[in-house]
């Protein structure tokens, strides 16, 4: 993909293309500002990294995730702070959630945030603030055993930095909108993060919302409504 300038054709038609894009979800910049604020889930840091520990298996957001965490909430509300989740029975976690794994990523994450501050809320921003993309494998959460790039980013985005996932999903719309523009499309997953952070500057959006603006697309437009009405419960 060559630079794009913002004043020649491909990126003009790049930019009316994601502009169609984002007039599906006008909602989401709102809920990409609490997201870069660290404030969904009421500002629930536990629920954020169980939230991303479940996403890193890759099942559907909105239908498998989100009923899942809210399930987590009602059932461990005992469990307040990282400090707490850090402790937990994986055992008992798992009547609401299977997978080994991401527990195991939960718990380990809670187990080093924990240690940056006793406010969940700084320690998150703290380590975020402090990551990187290009050193994400040396990162002590970066190594954990499974955490990928994109549940690395993913916490990276609600512990306030503005970039983008590298999912499977992010990858094909945004791979869509660079094939409709006469673009070429990107693989690699760091090439694939520069490039959308291009592809908002250009566009006058943040990379984060161009993200959230994937997962939101795929569906029909009353499920979309639907899920951008349950993001602010998020």
């Amino acid at each position: 993909m060559g630079e794009l300038s913002g004043d020649d054709k491909e990126s003009l038609r790049l930019m009316e293309i994601v502009n169609d894009y984002m007039s599906l979800v006008p909602e989401i910049r709102d809920h990409c500002e609490r997201c870069l604020k660290t404030e969904r889930y009421g500002g629930n840091v536990v629920l954020m990294l169980v939230d991303a520990s479940f996403t890193s298996i890759g099942l559907n957001y909105f239908k498998s995730v989100v009923p899942k965490v809210l399930e987590f909430k009602k059932e461990f509300g005992k469990i307040k702070t990282l400090s707490d989740l850090s402790k937990a029975n994986v055992e008992e976690l798992r009547r609401v959630w299977k997978n080994l794994r991401s527990w195991n990523v939960a718990i380990e994450v809670a187990k080093y945030l924990s240690k940056l501050s006793k406010d969940d809320r700084i320690a998150l921003r703290t380590w975020a603030k402090n990551s990187s993309l290009e050193n994400w494998k040396g990162d002590l959460i970066g190594r954990i055993k499974g955490v990928g790039l994109i549940t690395y980013q993913y916490l990276r985005m609600m512990g306030g930095i503005d970039t983008v996932m590298p999912d499977k999903i992010v990858k094909r719309v945004i791979n869509e909108i660079l094939s409709s523009a006469g673009m070429e499309r990107v693989e690699g997953d760091l090439e694939f993060i520069k490039v959308v952070e291009r592809i908002a500057k250009i566009c006058n959006y943040r990379p984060i919302e161009l993200c959230w603006m994937t997962w939101l697309v795929q569906y029909s437009d009353e499920e979309r409504k639907r899920y951008l009405e349950l993001l602010y419960e998020l």
